[in-house]
C-alpha cells in the first residue's frame, strides 16, 4: 500500500531535506510536487487543499525558521500533517453491553463478510473475547454459507440463519442466543447492494435502531480511492457510523482512500484489511502509516507482528543451541524460513524497516516468496540425517533430493552455500562481540537473486 505515493513524496522531500535555508521559492516548488503526488494518489481535492495549506502555513512560520535543520523540520511538518489528516491516533473498538454488538455495513463486493470473519478472529485471538457472528444478508444465500464456512475455519460460532427469515428476526434471535450463552461480542453482517439505495438504507437503519450497537463499522474497498470516502460520507449521513474498515489495502498502491476518509467523514479508520487470509487485519495507526508513506518504516508494527507470530519456544531453543556453540543445521534453517513466511515474507518485513522500501520492492520483483518456498521444499526432501549433517551429501543423494522437490541441482548447491554462510554468522553471534559480527553476516538472511553480495545477496 502507498507505493506510488511513498515513492513520489520521498523523492520530492529528499530535495528539500538538506536545505540549510527554506525560501518561499523552494517551499512553493516542493508543495507543488506534494500536491501533484497526492492528487495522483487519488486523494480527494478538499483534503489535498487543506493539507497543502496547513503545511505551507507551518513551513513559512517560526518553527522552521528557528530550526537548525530547516529541511528536516519541513519533512517533520509533512509527517505531522499526514498523521493529522488520518486521525492523530489509533481509535480502538468500544465494546459496551452484554453482548457488545458490532454492526457491519457497506456496499456489495467491498469484502464485508470476510471482514466479519477477520474481526471475529482479531477479537478472539488478541482481545480474548468469546465471539458470535451472524449473517442478516437474506438476499444472497452464498453470504450466509460463506460466513458459516469462515467461522468454522477460525473456530468461532456462526448463528444459523436462512433466506426465509427477515433480517430483524435473525438479529433478535442472535442477540437472545448471545445473552443466554454469555458471548462477549456479537458481529452482525448486513446485506450489501451494488449502489446506495433507499430500501437498503431503511433496512439497515431499522436494524441499527433495534440493535443499538456499540460499534457501527463501514466496510469499504480501498482500491476505489476517493470514491471510498464519498460512499462512507453517504452512509454516515444515513447511519451513525463509529468507524471505517478499509479492505483490499494491500492491492491499493495509491492510498487515496486512507488519506481522504477521516477528513471527509469525520470518522476514524479503525482497521486495514491487508489480504485475503482471516489473519490479515491490522489496527489502523495514523502515525505508523504516515511513517511508511515517507519511507521511514514501521518498526513498531514489525515488533508487534513478531511477538504474535514467532514461535518463542523454537526461538529460545535455537538461541541456547547457538550460545553453546552447537551447529546451525538445515532443520534450524527451515524453521527460520517458516517464521519469515508467517510474517508475510521478506518484502513485508523489509517495507516496515526504515529506508528499506526500495529493497522491499526488489524482493517482490525477484519473486522472493517463490524462492523461499523452493528452499523449504529442498529441505523437506532430505532425510533427518541429511538435515542435521549436510556434509554427508553425495552426488546420488543430491539427485534424489532434487527429484523429490522438483528443483535443479544448482538450487540445492545454492541452498547449501547459503546455509554455510548462516552457520558462520551464527558462530560469530556466539562469540564475543557477537551482535556486531552477526550484522556483518546478515546478507545471508536474504533470498537469492537479490543484488551483488556473496552468493547473490546484496551488500549491506
Amino acid at each position: 500500500m502507498f507505493e506510488n505515493l511513498s515513492e513520489r513524496l520521498s523523492h520530492t522531500l529528499r530535495s528539500v531535506t538538506g536545505q540549510a535555508k527554506l525560501t518561499d521559492d523552494n517551499v512553493k516548488d516542493t508543495l507543488r510536487e506534494v500536491r501533484k503526488a497526492l492528487l495522483e494518489a487519488d486523494v480527494a481535492l478538499p483534503v489535498v487543499k487543506a493539507f497543502v495549506e496547513q503545511v505551507r502555513t507551518r513551513a513559512v512560520g517560526q518553527e522552521v525558521a528557528k530550526s537548525l535543520s530547516p529541511g528536516q523540520a519541513f519533512v517533520k511538518i509533512v509527517n505531522q500533517e499526514l498523521v493529522s489528516v488520518m486521525g492523530e491516533a489509533n481509535q480502538p473498538l468500544i465494546l459496551k453491553g452484554e453482548p457488545a454488538v458490532i454492526l457491519m455495513a457497506g456496499l456489495q463486493g467491498a469484502g464485508k463478510t470476510t471482514s466479519v470473519a477477520k474481526l471475529a478472529r482479531y477479537l478472539q485471538e488478541r482481545e480474548k473475547k468469546k465471539v458470535l457472528v451472524v449473517s442478516a444478508d437474506v438476499y444472497r444465500p452464498a453470504a450466509i454459507q460463506q460466513l458459516a464456512t469462515l467461522a468454522q475455519e477460525i473456530g468461532v460460532t456462526a448463528f444459523p440463519s436462512d433466506t426465509s427469515q427477515s433480517p430483524q428476526r435473525i438479529v433478535e434471535a442472535a442477540v437472545k442466543e448471545a445473552k443466554i450463552k454469555f458471548y462477549d461480542v456479537l458481529i452482525v453482517d448486513t446485506a450489501g447492494r451494488l449502489h446506495i439505495d433507499d430500501a437498503m438504507m431503511q433496512e439497515i437503519q431499522s436494524l441499527h435502531q433495534s440493535l443499538q450497537p456499540s460499534e457501527t463499522l463501514f466496510v469499504v474497498d480501498a482500491m476505489t480511492g476517493q470514491d471510498a470516502a464519498n460512499t462512507a460520507k453517504a452512509f454516515n449521513e444515513a447511519l451513525a457510523l463509529t468507524g471505517v474498515v478499509l479492505t483490499k489495502a494491500d492491492g491499493d498502491a495509491r492510498g487515496g482512500a486512507a488519506l481522504s476518509v477521516r477528513h471527509i467523514t469525520g470518522k476514524p479508520i479503525k482497521f486495514l484489511g491487508m489480504g485475503e487470509k482471516t489473519e490479515a487485519l491490522e489496527a489502523f495507526h495514523p502515525e505508523r502509516i504516515a511513517s511508511r508513506i515517507l519511507g521511514m518504516g514501521d518498526v513498531l508494527s514489525l515488533i508487534e507482528e513478531a511477538e504474535r507470530k514467532i514461535d518463542k519456544t523454537k526461538a529460545e531453543k535455537l538461541a541456547k543451541k547457538v550460545k553453546k556453540g552447537k551447529g546451525f543445521d538445515l532443520e534450524d534453517f527451515r524453521d527460520q524460513l517458516q517464521q519469515m513466511r508467517s510474517m508475510g515474507g521478506m518484502s513485508s518485513m523489509l517495507e516496515k524497516l526504515p529506508g528499506m522500501g526500495d529493497m522491499a520492492k526488489m524482493a517482490q520483483n525477484q519473486a522472493s516468496e517463490k524462492e523461499l518456498r523452493k528452499l523449504e521444499a529442498l529441505i523437506n526432501s532430505m532425510t533427518p540425517m541429511e538435515r542435521r549433517k549436510p556434509e554427508i551429501m553425495t552426488g546420488s543423494r543430491k539427485r534424489r533430493i532434487c527429484a523429490g522437490s522438483g528443483t535443479e541441482l544448482q538450487d540445492l548447491n545454492r541452498l547449501l552455500k547459503q546455509h554455510k554462510q548462516m552457520q558462520k554468522m551464527m558462530k560469530k553471534f556466539s562469540q564475543k562481540g557477537g551482535m556486531a559480527n552477526m550484522m556483518r553476516g546478515l546478507s545471508g538472511m536474504l533470498p537469492p537473486g537479490f543484488g551483488g553480495g556473496p552468493g547473490g545477496f546484496p551488500r549491506i
